[in-house]
């Protein structure tokens, strides 16, 4: 059994998954501060991916990448080499379809933000990047694993997208999803299975690692609760 498309999309998936958690942290931030219309206007517009199907972002990066696109164009006269059709085109795929699972988790965890503890820390001198980092980012943190395991997850399964910039190449394109299908068209549905199989257990395995990520951080919670108790007393 070649493990090629298991790699490759675990690859895709964790590269993307880094871009997206800090380009969703990064725009969640500054669009929850905004005032009401233009966080509805932001948040139509980076959330527009999330309502698309795949292929009609698949079909609007084929006119940017392509090599008769202006970033594609670009980049073939740069390097004399084509961005669609490879690996790393599925990166720019699996973003724009992750990317509006990351931001409204956490944006929702922001906005959902005690903020008297934000302004108790800029009361005591400290810097809006300490703040930040320091209160907000630690108060959050169910918030962030959770965009952050979606995104992955979904990343892991896009098929829509990745299958038009990226195609099939064995050995060089192909991820779990497309190869699942490729299976499916030449009838090997035994591969299929295993296929799938391996993508269930993968999802598994990362539902389960946030779920006990979770019952940790509320464990903490009910710990400290207890131990500000325990004091005001």
């Amino acid at each position: 059994m070649d493990w090629f498309p298991l790699l490759n999309s675990l690859r895709i998936a964790l590269i993307s998954t880094v871009f997206t958690f800090f380009l969703g942290i990064l725009l969640a931030y500054y669009v929850a501060k905004l005032p009401r219309f233009c966080k509805g206007v932001l948040d139509c517009v980076l959330t527009l991916p999330l309502v698309l199907p795949p292929t009609v972002v698949g079909f609007f990066l084929l006119k940017l990448l392509g090599p008769f696109g202006p970033i594609g164009s670009l980049y073939l006269e740069l390097t004399s080499n084509k961005i669609t059709m490879t690996w790393y085109a599925s990166i720019f795929a699996v973003i724009i379809v992750t990317f509006p699972l990351m931001y409204r988790t956490v944006r929702g965890a922001f906005e959902a933000f005690d903020k008297n503890l934000l302004y108790a820390g800029k009361t005591l001198g400290r810097s809006n990047t300490w703040v930040f980092w320091r209160v907000l980012m630690p108060g959050c943190t169910q918030g962030l694993m959770a965009g952050t395991v979606l995104a992955f997850a979904r990343g892991l399964g896009e098929y829509g997208a990745t299958s038009m910039v990226s195609g099939y190449t064995p050995g060089r394109t192909a991820t779990i999803s497309t190869t699942v299908y490729q299976l499916w068209r030449e009838g090997k549905d035994t591969l299929a299975y295993q296929w799938v199989a391996v993508n269930l257990v993968i999802s598994f395995v990362v539902l389960v690692a946030i779920n006990l990520l979770e019952q940790h951080q509320r464990q903490k919670r009910r710990d400290l609760n207890i131990l500000e108790a325990g004091a005001a007393q």
